[in-house]
């Protein structure tokens, strides 16, 4: 059963330091589109909603999916990451069947 992607409690905590920091609230925007050495490449950024977007809320936060992507997110974790390499937001994709080395790109 394809459910839509989830957010963890550390991706929402993250989205609401951002927005203390800058001092305005923009959701983040999880996209999926083509591109990279694998076919695939996720598009992370701050972004206001679309009329058609998945809205999923949590701590005062948002996190935006638009239509088009959804299925390919479909049963993901949508993260936040600190290591010694540095902090992003991470998704780990059970519908991935390979990546490239670099870790920027996919396929399905």
């Amino acid at each position: 059963m394809n459910l839509p992607p989830r957010v963890t409690a550390r991706a929402f905590a993250r989205l609401a330091e951002i927005a203390e920091m800058t001092g305005e609230k923009k959701a983040l925007r999880v996209a999926v589109e083509g591109g990279g050495c694998s076919g695939f490449q996720y598009d992370i950024k701050l972004d206001e909603a679309a009329a058609d977007d998945l809205v999923i809320e949590g701590d005062g936060q948002a996190v935006l999916v638009d239509q088009i992507s959804l299925p390919f997110l479909a049963n993901a974790v949508i993260d936040f990451s600190e290591e010694l390499i540095g902090a992003r937001f991470v998704i780990e994709n059970p519908n991935v069947a390979s990546a490239c080395g670099c870790g920027t790109s996919f396929s399905i």
